[in-house]
């Protein structure tokens, strides 16, 4: 199939041509068809197979076939994204495919001041592209009418949970009129947001093009066991040694980013952070010096985890695992993306081990685990465990809740099973920006820390660290290794996958 049998309008298929794109994406082939003849669409998609197009260039030759009444340019196509990056990127997508039609488009988002925002919405835009903070502030002001809307998209609406931006969704969607057409992407599809899905689309055809939360085949995954005083030496090992040209590192934290950046820089690899603490500037400049080449390493918090596009990046490092399995798929989502190859690191400690296993029940498969190298950690790494007919490993009995026997229990997990409560809807006063931590992720990028759920867990202190230490319910305590000085911040309790709908 090509972009020619997608019954695009001549205009389109000039501009996506000019871009290099002959043959549509599996998503896009899917999604296209239904969007035209104005069905509500449901796509499940991983990042990087082509989301974007496959709404906004359906989009464009809807609002381009009709001019709005009276010459007025109201809004006529929202577009809900999580982060600013994404907001960014999405906007960009449709100045380049609609640059030779007569549609206006414009974003906003926190961060930055409103004044040239509420400027070009009163020049008139027929497509808004938004995060849900600056969006609710302007709606609230009376700069930002939905009445005039036709078409509603919410995008990564996974990220929207796990950015604790649900409750502003569900405020987004209440002012959006009731005759519209409604197109739903999202990478997962965990009960919140299926919930979420039924009760805004209208008999909605379901599109999808990999199973729940697999990770690309062009992605090549490693695992090193390292331990975690080790893991800074093993990063600059693999620079200096590996043939990596480019490589985006993912920490926990926002201090750890800071820390992580500043001893990359010291080793001679030129370094920057990017996380919710730096201004909108900062954040794109250091892209853009990654982007050209200037920059060898973005050392990156879990907010560019999706929605920043890097070609030809090759390389992505996860310095800490994320707690929160899919995560690990959205952070390696950064590579092998529209079928290039790529590799994934990553960095497993022994408290990071019960990690590993979520993950690897997550994705359905073993990650390769990398034995020869200056630092590897003196625990012995633990077996792989058969992944038959794709379902989820079953737990090896070790008298230690299923994990290997030795691995300590991850911090802040009190009693087994509990999650946090770090996805809470941030302040007003942080609105905007794209930080603010994940669900069940202990809020790393700032503001109120987790609170174990389960057991008896105690409580996390306020401020930017990942969640305390829980006091096991009722189960004996697990040994502690010797006192040794910090790499990071204590480890946020685990949050295994939910089971898909």
């Amino acid at each position: 199939m090509t972009f020619d049998d997608l019954q695009l309008h001549d205009t389109l298929l000039r501009a996506v041509k000019a871009e290099g794109y002959t043959t549509p994406t599996p998503i896009q082939q899917k999604a296209i068809p239904h969007a035209l003849a104005g069905r509500d669409v449901l796509g499940v998609a991983q990042t990087g197979t082509g989301k974007t197009a496959a709404f906004a260039l359906p989009i464009l030759q809807r609002l381009s076939a009709k001019a709005p009444a009276g010459g007025a340019r109201p809004v006529r196509c929202l577009v809900l994204t999580p982060t600013r990056e994404l907001a960014g990127q999405v906007g960009d997508s449709f100045g380049t495919y609609g640059k030779g039609l007569p549609l206006r488009h414009a974003v906003i988002f926190g961060g930055v001041g409103q004044n040239p925002q509420v400027q070009t919405l009163r020049n008139g835009v027929d497509v808004l592209v938004a995060t849900p903070g600056r969006l609710l502030d302007l709606m609230e002001q009376g700069f930002v009418s939905l009445r005039s809307l036709e078409v509603f998209v919410l995008d990564e609406a996974d990220r929207m949970l796990d950015m604790g931006f649900i409750h502003d969704v569900r405020r987004v969607i209440k002012a959006l009129p009731p005759k519209r057409q409604t197109l739903f992407f999202s990478a997962t599809l965990p009960p919140d947001i299926v919930d979420l899905a039924r009760s805004i689309l209208t008999d909605p055809i379901r599109v999808e093009v990999t199973p729940a939360s697999s990770t690309a085949e062009t992605v090549s995954q490693q695992v090193y066991f390292v331990e975690r005083e080790q893991k800074r030496g093993l990063l600059t090992h693999l620079l200096k040694e590996g043939n990596i040209h480019r490589a985006l590192v993912f920490t926990r934290t926002k201090h750890g980013a800071n820390r992580v950046a500043k001893q990359l820089e010291g080793a001679g690899v030129s370094s920057a952070a990017i996380h919710g603490n730096k201004s909108q500037n900062a954040r794109e400049r250091a892209l853009d010096e990654f982007r050209s080449g200037t920059l060898r390493v973005l050392v990156a918090t879990d907010i560019a985890a999706r929605g920043i596009d890097i070609d030809g990046l090759s390389y992505v490092v996860n310095y800490d695992l994320p707690n929160v399995p899919e995560q690990y798929v959205h952070r390696i989502g950064r590579t092998g993306r529209a079928g290039a190859s790529g590799t994934a690191v990553s960095f497993c400690d022994a408290e990071e081990r019960a990690y590993l296993r979520d993950i690897e029940r997550t994705i359905r498969r073993n990650v390769p685990v990398v034995e020869d190298h200056p630092y590897r950690s003196g625990q012995p790494a633990p077996r792989p465990v058969s992944h038959a007919s794709g379902a989820a490993p079953e737990a090896r009995p070790s008298g230690n809740g299923g994990r290997p026997q030795g691995t300590p229990r991850p911090a802040g997990n009190g009693g087994g099973g509990g999650h946090s409560a770090g996805a809470s809807r941030r302040r007003r006063g942080g609105r905007g920006g794209a930080g603010g931590g994940g669900r069940g992720q202990g809020r790393p990028e700032g503001g109120r820390s987790a609170q174990g759920s389960g057991g008896s867990g105690g409580n996390a202190s306020r401020g930017g660290q990942g969640g305390s230490r829980g006091s096991g319910g009722g189960r004996p305590a697990v040994a502690q290794a010797p006192a040794k000085a910090p790499e990071a911040s204590p480890l946020p309790p685990r949050r295994p996958s939910p089971k898909w709908f």
